[in-house]
């Protein structure tokens, strides 16, 4: 991880982004998966890019099963963007960061 990418977990999910009052966006992702690692340089240019208008996170669906198993997470790469707690837009697969950007714009609108 990066200084602007959080490592999240089962336990601190809730707290720091259901309850949370900013627009996060989640990367769900594990190890092997090789989409995610192709995602993941994206994610990380994008958090540097939205650094003080989001906050970034990502969470190992093999390590934190229940926040994967509470939004229904079957396929990886996922990406959730949560603003003011609530769930604003859900992307999965591995998309360019020109279409990630638009996603991302669209949910701070």
């Amino acid at each position: 991880m990066s200084e602007h990418v959080t490592e999240l977990s089962d336990s601190g999910f809730e707290d720091s982004v259901i309850t949370n009052k900013e627009t996060y966006l989640i990367d769900f992702w594990a190890p092997w998966c090789g989409p995610c690692r192709l995602v993941a340089p994206i994610v990380e240019e994008l958090a540097k890019e939205y650094d003080g208008k989001i906050k970034v996170g990502k969470i190992n669906v093999d390590d934190n099963q229940q926040v994967a198993g509470k939004y229904g997470i079957s396929s990886i790469p996922t990406i959730m963007i949560f603003r003011d707690g609530d769930l604003k837009e859900r992307i999965t697969g591995a998309l360019p960061k020109p279409a990630l950007k638009q996603i991302i714009d669209k949910a701070l609108a």
